[in-house]
């Protein structure tokens, strides 16, 4: 294989395919539910999604539902974590996962961008589909060629990011921060603030249309679950040797604080649903109303 991707040396007792895997010491079995959260967590985010997407395709008004700004403050805070491993020396899971976050985030934005045109333009339809399809595949390939060089990259500066599974190299010794875990505090503050920031503009959205066609429950409810998991799996994780609960969980409050604060909006996101559900227009006569009122304009 080259390098050793572990060194159990450092980790009595540890996880071997942890260790292999992820690069990270998991002594316990508190540790290895850790991982395993993160790893569900993961998933969650990464098929969170797709029911956006087949909404959007059933609806045509996701350009109505859903708001820009909570699109544009979501792909900000994943830009964030994607610098963060052009930043570090991070495992290919870490890379990739980044690229995908982000690819997935500016397919929905394409996807948003598609239906604002195509519900504008009418009769437009064939050359609109003609360029979205380009302009998908062109995302595709750029941020594929990104995310091949960001495995390979190479950097002695560490980082620790939104991500719970990283390979940190930095040391923790008497002072509470190290420069790199002030870069990462820093990013991960930012990312976290773009999360929160992302969900009023869309809370707002709903509140004003007394509506959620065109939404798809499942985006947040994935989203809801793997915010739930990661928090648990931050707290659930063995502080390292020296540090104390407290300190443990300083380090990690930008992305504690992101993750379950996130977390309440969308419950409030959720209520709306229910209250929403009742009173809803169909999803054509939503489209119709929508466009009879931009050709009336």
């Amino acid at each position: 294989r080259g390098l050793p991707p572990g060194n159990l040396s450092d980790c009595p007792n540890g996880s071997r395919w942890v260790m292999d895997v992820f690069n990270e010491c998991a002594q316990d079995g508190r540790d290895i539910a850790s991982v395993i959260l993160g790893l569900v967590s993961i998933f969650c985010f990464a098929a969170a999604s797709f029911p956006q997407f087949y909404q959007a395709c059933k609806t045509g008004i996701m350009d109505q539902a859903l708001s820009i700004y909570f699109l544009l403050g979501w792909l900000g805070g994943d830009l964030l974590n994607l610098i963060g491993s052009f930043l570090a020396n991070q495992l290919p899971l870490q890379v990739y996962t980044a690229v995908y976050y982000v690819l997935a985030d500016l397919v929905m934005l394409s996807l948003y961008c598609y239906y604002k045109v195509k519900n504008r333009s009418g009769g437009f339809a064939a050359p609109i589909n003609a360029a979205f399809i380009f302009l998908s595949l062109g995302t595709v390939s750029t941020v594929s060629f990104l995310g091949r060089d960001a495995a390979v990259a190479q950097d002695t500066v560490t980082f620790k990011g939104r991500s719970l599974l990283y390979a940190c190299l930095d040391e923790l010794g008497s002072k509470p921060f190290t420069r790199s875990e002030i870069i990462g505090f820093t990013i991960g503050s930012i990312s976290s603030v773009l999360y929160l920031c992302s969900r009023l503009p869309q809370i707002y959205t709903n509140y004003k249309r007394k509506s959620t066609v065109g939404v798809s429950y499942s985006l947040f409810a994935l989203v809801m679950l793997g915010n739930l998991l990661y928090g648990l799996s931050v707290l659930l994780k063995n502080p390292e040797p020296g540090q104390g609960e407290g300190d443990y969980v300083l380090h990690h409050l930008p992305w504690l604080v992101g993750s379950l604060g996130v977390l309440s909006l969308d419950m409030v996101i959720s209520f709306q649903f229910l209250a929403y559900q009742r009173g809803r227009a169909s999803t054509h006569e939503e489209r119709d109303a929508l466009l009879g009122e931009q050709s009336d304009s």
